[in-house]
């Protein structure tokens, strides 16, 4: 097929070169410019493992370009896929200012039959909105179709998520788009769930929504394991060998960040509110897990005292490992927190260093690796759990540390080992 795929970020990029593995022409648009002359040239603007190498293979095999003029990607295109950032305004609301603008273009150059595909999250009646923008502002007497087909993937491993998902859903109006997205997805083994329009947008946020639920539910277990002595590791293995319940999703820790849970939570409250539901456990999701980041601090000033003047080396910025992704990382909420007590911040991270030097500044100091973020530090607070942080000399890092206390925020580590080494050990949930 012939695709236009709008909006070269996370998701319009990881789709864009999907599609084009399983053959298809691709044609990605942005009107930034500055991406897609990046994009011609080989780079890539996100870091996500496989991706570059799938690029680079799929543009020399004539099936993926990219372009600033999305008039020219709408008019060589069957299908449309919207691809654009969706993010949270102050009242939690999603802004859908982007989606606007796209559904604008789109009708200014519809010149043949398209399908149009909500890839970006958006809230439930969006599709509507795009339909009825599209039919406002259309020219010409070209006939179209609106869809949704929200993502599902995990950064760090999306492509596979791709490839492999555990299904495929599809929200459509009528039985031509749902043969075309049929159609589409028929390379990939997996079952494709068909529903209305709306029923999908709900389906993106429903599953974020709870996906968010039961970090939150094993982050409050972990505050009660704390006071109890029990270890939240071994409560989570208990709870997640019922097959009702799975262990996915029950790793205790520093709180969840990244572009979608913290978003989407806050967006489907709103969407809840506006129709006349007070979403309330969606509520206490979100608030666990501010609590959980100053839950962090306060530990802290229980294991060093006074935070005023301290070192403290951070191992780990992005939201989670296998991506540079900062967007709502609870590492930024946390060094900000601590930053306002006075703290002095060395960090490292593998891949997203240039990342939080954007939103940081000069506020800390960055370091080439973890041993010299761990230097002359009070106590090293792990907030990603990057494999490589998994082995580790101690010895090098306990005879460089000023005090050898180790916070471990994503419970990688073996307590016992650490405290025989002569560390300091405070985990979550667990001692």
């Amino acid at each position: 097929m012939n695709i236009s795929i709008i909006g070269t970020g996370y998701v319009g990029l990881v789709t864009g070169t999907c599609f084009a593995e399983l053959g298809n022409h691709i044609i990605c648009a942005d009107n930034d410019k500055s991406k897609i002359d990046m994009l011609n040239k080989g780079g890539v603007p996100i870091y996500e493992p496989g991706l570059e190498s799938l690029i680079k293979k799929n543009v020399a095999g004539g099936r993926l370009e990219f372009i600033s003029d999305i008039s020219n990607a709408v008019k060589a295109s069957d299908v449309i896929f919207i691809c654009v950032g969706t993010p949270s305004t102050d009242d939690g609301s999603a802004d859908l200012s982007a989606i606007e603008h796209v559904s604008r273009e789109i009708a200014k150059h519809i010149n043949s039959y398209k399908l149009i595909v909500e890839k970006s999250t958006v809230p439930v009646e969006t599709g509507e909105w795009v339909k009825k923008t599209i039919n406002e502002f259309k020219k010409s007497s070209a006939e179209f179709d609106v869809a949704s087909n929200p993502e599902f993937w995990r950064e760090g491993s999306a492509i596979d998520d791709f490839m492999k998902p555990d299904r495929v859903v599809i929200g459509v109006d009528n039985k031509k788009s749902e043969e075309i997205l049929k159609e589409l997805y028929g390379p990939l083994d997996t079952k494709i769930v068909v529903t209305n329009i709306k029923g999908a947008e709900i389906i993106k946020h429903a599953s974020n929504s709870f996906l968010a639920t039961k970090i939150s539910f094993i982050n409050a277990l972990s505050n009660i394991c704390d006071k109890t002595g029990a270890d939240i590791n071994a409560v989570a293995e208990g709870i997640g060998l019922d097959s009702r319940i799975n262990t996915h999703f029950l790793k205790a820790g520093v709180g969840f960040g990244g572009s979608c849970f913290p978003k989407d939570i806050k967006a489907f409250i709103y969407i809840a509110e506006k129709l006349g539901y007070p979403f309330g456990l969606l509520k206490e999701v979100d608030k666990i897990n501010e609590l959980q980041k100053k839950n962090v601090v306060k530990k802290l000033k229980d294991l060093i005292w006074n935070l005023k003047g301290k070192v403290i080396g951070v191992w780990g910025i992005a939201f989670k490992p296998d991506t540079d992704d900062i967007r709502s990382a609870p590492a930024i909420d946390i060094i900000k927190m601590l930053l306002e007590e006075g703290v002095k911040i060395k960090a490292f991270d593998p891949v997203a260093m240039d990342r939080a030097k954007s939103e940081l500044g000069d506020k800390i100091t960055y370091c080439k690796d973890i041993y010299e973020a761990a230097a002359s530090s009070d106590c090293v607070i792990v907030m990603t759990e990057w494999n490589e942080f998994k082995e580790i000399d101690w010895k090098k890092v306990k005879e460089s540390m000023h005090q050898p206390v180790i916070f471990d925020g994503r419970n990688i580590y073996n307590p016992a080992k650490l405290k025989e080494l002569g560390f300091k050990y405070c985990g979550i949930g667990r001692r």
